[in-house]
């Protein structure tokens, strides 16, 4: 069982920069390929990113490419998202999530465990 707590959200203005934190409980983090997506009101939950178990891997959504990146300490625990030169289509509840030994899971269906999520909001 593992359980996610996401934290770091708010309230910034274009162009501006947020870093996103997912702590882990549970003693196995680093058996977890930990992902981070997206729901803007109104559309479905979308992929964002994915590390590996490893972290020898990541892959990122083409919206976000460049401009976010995801990182994790596996001593903490905890996964990253450092997000820059956001835009207002950035805005949006952001939700880590965690899948045991699949190396880069893309898709919602793909994992077990979600955190509560926290707001992002980006102001033109």
């Amino acid at each position: 069982q593992v359980q996610l707590v996401e934290s770091g959200g708010g309230l910034v203005q274009a162009g501006g920069s947020l870093r996103l934190s997912c702590a882990a409980s549970g003693r196995t983090f680093s058996s977890y390929s930990m992902g981070w997506f997206r729901q803007a009101p109104g559309k479905e939950r979308e992929f964002v990113a994915v590390i590996s178990f490893s972290g020898g891997r990541t892959i990122y959504a083409d919206s976000v490419k460049g401009r976010f990146t995801i990182s994790r300490d596996n001593a903490k625990s905890t996964v990253y998202l450092q997000m820059g030169s956001l835009q207002p289509e950035d805005t949006a509840v952001y939700y880590c999530a965690a899948r045991y030994r699949v190396y880069t899971p893309t898709r919602t269906s793909e994992y077990n465990y979600w955190g509560q999520g926290t707001h992002v909001t980006v102001s033109s």
